[in-house]
C-alpha cells in the first residue's frame, strides 16, 4: 500500500485546520473535516470492495500441444448488494503469453465473465492461477489486493504430426508378420535385395538376382510389426545449440514491410534450438509409429535416466508425450553413455532411431557395437550449424553413411515430412 497520498491529504487537512484557527473562516473548518475523513472513507471503501467476491475458473481442457490455443473462462460474482465500482483481476499463471487480467464494474449481486485465448508457444507443465483481485477507491488513496488459490495445472505437449513419408529400413527380424507373435523364423515379406556382405547367411542369397547381376545378392525383409523400436533422444547439454529468441524475432520483423508488421505478440512457435527440434521429432515419430501399430519405446538421459519400455498399448503415446513435455537438455551424460548403459535392451529384434545433434564421433563406437550384434539403426541428425553452430557435420554424417546407416538431416526451417522422406547421400 502506498501511503504517500493519504499522508498528503492529512497534511492538507492539518493546514486547513491551522488556516481556520488563524482566519476564523468556517470554510477552512469544513474543508479540514472533509480532508481528515476522506482517508478513512477511502480505506473502508477499498476494504469492502474485496469482500463478498467469488471467482470461478473453467477450462476447455488441461491438455494442449504447442501451436494450439487454450481457452479459459473466469467468472467473478458479487454476492453483496453493495456495488463494486472498480475491480481488477490479475492472473498470475506462469503460462507464457497468458493474458494478465481485466478491470470491471460489478453492480450488487451481479456477475461478469472474462474469456482468455492463449497460444501455447512452449511445452511443459504450467500453473493456472493463483488469481489476484485488486481494488482501489475512487480517489486512488489506497490499493488492496487479495490472492485466490489457483485451479489446476496445464500440460503442453510438444508439437507432433503424422509423418506419412517416413519409412524404416528393411531388415531381417524374427517374428510373425500376421499374428504378431514372435517365432524363430524370418518374416516372409521380402522388401528388396542388396549386395552380399560378409556375415550374411547363405540361405538369404537371392539366386536369380545373383545370376542376373553376376554378383552375390541377398534378400532384405520388411520390418516385422512385432520388432521393438526405441526412440533414443540425446539430451546432453553440451550438444545443444540455441538461437536467441528476441534476436530471432527482431530479424523476422525486420524482413517484413512496416505496414505488414504485427504488434509484438510472441507467436513464434517454431523450434529455436536443436533441443526443441529433437523433442518435436521424437513426438512426431512416436505418434507415427504407434499409429502404425508398432511396438515403440523411448530412452532419454536428462537430469535422470528416463525409460519407457517398448509397448503398443493405447496409453503409450500419452506416456511419451507427457514425458517429452517436461524433458530438458540438462543432462551431463553423453549419447555414448546412454547407448552403453541401456545396451541390454537391444537385440536382433530391435531398431534404434537416434535423434541427436552431437558432433562428437565417440558415440559411433557404441553404436557400432550394437550393429555388430544385429541391431539396426536410423539416425535423425538435427543440424546444429543451421542454429548458429560453427562446425560442419558433414564428416560425421559421411561416417554414418559409410556404416550403411540411414541418416536423415534436419535443418532449421525444414518441413519435417520433407526432411524425413528419404535418407541423405554422401555430403560435402
Amino acid at each position: 500500500m502506498n501511503t504517500t497520498r493519504p499522508i498528503f491529504i492529512l497534511l492538507l487537512a492539518g493546514t486547513s485546520y491551522l488556516a481556520a484557527q488563524t482566519t476564523g473562516q468556517r470554510l477552512f473548518f469544513h474543508l479540514s473535516y472533509i480532508l481528515a475523513g476522506l482517508p478513512l472513507v477511502a480505506l473502508i471503501w477499498t476494504w469492502l470492495n474485496l469482500r463478498g467476491l467469488r471467482i470461478e475458473r473453467a477450462h476447455t481442457s488441461l491438455r494442449a500441444s504447442v501451436g494450439e490455443y487454450i481457452r479459459e473462462r473466469i467468472t467473478i460474482h458479487n454476492r453483496w448488494w453493495l456495488p463494486k465500482l472498480w475491480i481488477e483481476l490479475h492472473d498470475e499463471s506462469d503460462l507464457p503469453q497468458h493474458e494478465s487480467g481485466f478491470v470491471t464494474y460489478l453492480a450488487g449481486r451481479e456477475s461478469t465473465r472474462w474469456t482468455t485465448r492463449t497460444l501455447c508457444t512452449q511445452r511443459g507443465r504450467f500453473r493456472l492461477g493463483p488469481t489476484r483481485v485488486i481494488s482501489s477507491d475512487p480517489f486512488g488513496l489506497f490499493r488492496f489486493s487479495r490472492l485466490i488459490p489457483g485451479s489446476g495445472e496445464l500440460i503442453v505437449y510438444p508439437a507432433s504430426e503424422i509423418i506419412a513419408t517416413f519409412r524404416l529400413p528393411s531388415a531381417e527380424r524374427s517374428g510373425g508378420a500376421s499374428n504378431l507373435v514372435r517365432v524363430h523364423s524370418v518374416t516372409p515379406n521380402v522388401a528388396t535385395i542388396r549386395d552380399y556382405q560378409p556375415g550374411d547367411g547363405f540361405n538369404r542369397i537371392h539366386w536369380r538376382s545373383t545370376a542376373r547381376y553376376n554378383r552375390l545378392m541377398v534378400k532384405e525383409f520388411e520390418l516385422d510389426p512385432a520388432a521393438d523400436i526405441y526412440l533414443i533422444l540425446d539430451l546432453n547439454e553440451q550438444a545443444v545449440t540455441r538461437i536467441d529468441a528476441p534476436t530471432l524475432l527482431a530479424h523476422e520483423r525486420a524482413g517484413v514491410p512496416w505496414w505488414q508488421r504485427q504488434p509484438t505478440i510472441h507467436r513464434h512457435v517454431s523450434p529455436i534450438s536443436t533441443e526443441e527440434q529433437a523433442v518435436t521429432v521424437a513426438a512426431s515419430l512416436a505418434r507415427t509409429l504407434l499409429n502404425q501399430d508398432r511396438i515403440v519405446g523411448l530412452l532419454a538421459w536428462g537430469e535422470r535416466l528416463e525409460v519407457i519400455p517398448a509397448e503398443r498399448e493405447e496409453r503409450q503415446l500419452w506416456k511419451m508425450l507427457e514425458l517429452l513435455a517436461v524433458l530438458r537438455a540438462t543432462g551431463q551424460h553423453t549419447l555414448a553413455e546412454l547407448l552403453i548403459a541401456e545396451g541390454q535392451r537391444f537385440g536382433r529384434d530391435t531398431t534404434l532411431i537416434i535423434i541427436t545433434s552431437d558432433l562428437d564421433p565417440r558415440w559411433l563406437a557404441a553404436l557400432q557395437h550394437h550393429l555388430y550384434r544385429g541391431t539396426h539403426a536410423v539416425v535423425i541428425f538435427i543440424d546444429p550449424q543451421s542454429y548458429g553452430g560453427r562446425y560442419d557435420p558433414a564428416p560425421l554424417l559421411n561416417h554414418l553413411i559409410a556404416l550403411h546407416i540411414d541418416v536423415y538431416r534436419l535443418q532449421r526451417g525444414d518441413a519435417l515430412a520433407d526432411a524425413l522422406r528419404q535418407p541423405i547421400v554422401v555430403t560435402r
